[in-house]
């Protein structure tokens, strides 16, 4: 009976690790559950150019916040996993910046101080300025009025053209005597921020926003024609098609078109329509909106470059801090291609005060890093689709994105979309491989097993404000995990994606 003992306790161990080696070598999942969903993937389909044009650029908060360390180890952080080339705010015209002031007499004085420390700082971070013309200094605003932001911007009209043509010049001037004229050529300049929304003052605001957008253009050109400006900066994919045809008709230089839309955006303000628009479909409904006006007017080859966009404008934990995001940027991405130069995400850190000093470290902010530089799912998501290559190969699944790189290696990125109001379940994936040469895969992963801090956090008990050992516990559980390697053989290749998932797999 001895004897018997340990042979089964032998044999069973034997099992054991076979079992184990059998899954790390195939990835094959249990029969239980429902049918995979069957994905081939065929190098030989189809293919078209792939530019990473959600990489390119990022918004953040206000220009003056640009200063701090903070923010700059942020803007390092997410340059190293994106190298990312511009970036975005408001405010670089607000009283804080210091940029305009008047005297006794009422002359104009400038002041550059602030404005070249905000832009070296950049500049020395590989990171290019997007520059957008906000807001109205309070000196030149023709009356009081303050959107509802904590930091209050004005956003009247100038009291006096002249002057504004005068801050715009000098500005300009400035920027290419400090910088060089073919440094500041490489820059963009954006007329404005939402001037269809409560951020421009101006009445009528169409008609008036196209007065602050020649003035603006002119400008900007005089000092030199190569400087690239555009419009409207609309919320909401508004205005294009009519701002399209005043630049037309009235000669207005115009280099790109640039508007904003959120995945919780209502089809009433985006389309005029009563539609329930999911939040997964609306950005690039809107951006096709946008494409197809562009398409359809006299300056067809226009650049479209969306210079806001996330799944939500408000602040939704269970949304912008969380797992779900993996999947919205990679089907975003997916349903985007090919429709939009440049995608930029707002935004890429938590240090901003739009609704005032951040009161917790996780509170649905749009940063791809919370407070304290802690990484957000998000930033995860970012990171591996990094990964994604330079080609995007045809295939046939609303859940996959198949790319190669310049080196040949193929690269798949596969999600399991559910919204965040409802509840999820496993996905299971086989992919069938039409490439003898592939038997390798390297998986990883971003969802609350990989790539999440929600869990360490709520072992803390959750803490408003947390202790220096804490933040660095909380960095490190949201650090990626190593890829799993395993082997492919059969040419099949079988896993499980948790709800909200997110996998990037290198096949070699």
């Amino acid at each position: 009976m001895k004897h018997w003992h340990i042979s089964k306790y032998s044999y069973i161990l034997g099992l054991a690790l076979l079992l184990t080696l059998t899954r790390n070598a195939y990835s094959l999942d249990a029969p239980q559950g429902p049918e995979p969903e069957i994905i081939v993937i065929d190098a030989t389909a189809p293919s078209h150019p792939f530019p990473h044009f959600w990489e390119k650029m990022f918004g953040s908060g206000r220009a003056v916040l640009s200063l701090r360390d903070s923010y700059r180890q942020d803007l390092r952080s997410v340059k190293q996993i994106t190298g990312f080339g511009y970036v975005r705010f408001h405010g670089i015209f607000n009283d804080e910046v210091g940029i305009y002031d008047e005297d006794s007499q009422g002359n104009a004085v400038y002041n550059f101080s602030y404005i070249d420390q905000i832009y070296d700082g950049l500049l020395a971070n590989g990171v290019r300025p997007f520059v957008e013309f906000s807001f109205m200094p309070n000196k030149l605003a023709a009356k009081n009025v303050h959107q509802a932001f904590w930091y209050n911007p004005n956003v009247s009209p100038p009291k006096d053209w002249a002057r504004w043509d005068d801050l715009v010049t000098v500005f300009i001037q400035h920027l290419s005597d400090r910088y060089g004229a073919d440094e500041v050529a490489q820059w963009y300049f954006e007329v404005w921020n939402e001037p269809n929304l409560d951020f421009w003052a101006g009445q009528p605001k169409q008609e008036s926003y196209w007065e602050l957008y020649d003035h603006t253009a002119l400008a900007i050109k005089k000092i030199n024609s190569r400087l690239r400006v555009g419009g409207p900066a609309s919320a909401q994919a508004a205005w294009v098609d009519a701002f399209i045809r005043h630049c037309a008709e009235k000669e207005i230089p115009l280099d790109f078109v640039s508007s904003h839309v959120y995945g919780n955006d209502q089809a009433k303000d985006v389309f005029g329509t009563q539609e329930n628009i999911r939040r997964d479909q609306m950005v690039c409904r809107a951006v096709n909106k946008v494409h197809n006006q562009i398409k359809r007017s006299s300056m067809p080859d226009l650049p479209l470059i969306w210079s806001e966009f996330n799944a939500s404008y408000k602040n939704e934990t269970d949304v912008t801090d969380a797992t779900y995001m993996g999947p919205w940027l990679a089907d975003t991405i997916r349903q985007c291609d090919g429709l939009v130069d440049a995608m930029s995400y707002w935004t890429f850190s938590d240090v901003f005060e739009e609704q005032g000093v951040v009161k917790t470290p996780f509170y649905g902010g749009y940063g791809l890093l919370a407070e304290d530089g802690i990484p957000k799912p998000a930033f995860n998501a970012f990171k591996l689709l990094h990964q994604l290559g330079e080609e995007r190969i045809q295939v046939d699944s609303d859940s996959a994105l198949l790319t190669r790189r310049k080196d040949g290696t193929l690269v798949l990125a596969l999600w399991n979309y559910a919204p965040p109001e409802e509840p999820g379940a496993e996905k299971r994936i086989t992919l069938r491989l039409n490439a003898k040469n592939v038997k390798h895969a390297s998986i990883s992963r971003v969802d609350s097993d990989h790539g999440d801090f929600h869990s360490a956090y709520g072992k803390m008990g959750f803490p408003r404000y947390p202790r220096p050992a804490q933040i660095q516990e909380l960095r490190q559980a949201a650090d990626l995990q190593a890829p799993e390697a395993y082997r492919i053989e059969h040419g099949e290749l079988t896993l499980t994606l948790p709800e909200h998932g997110l996998a990037v797999i290198e096949l070699k």
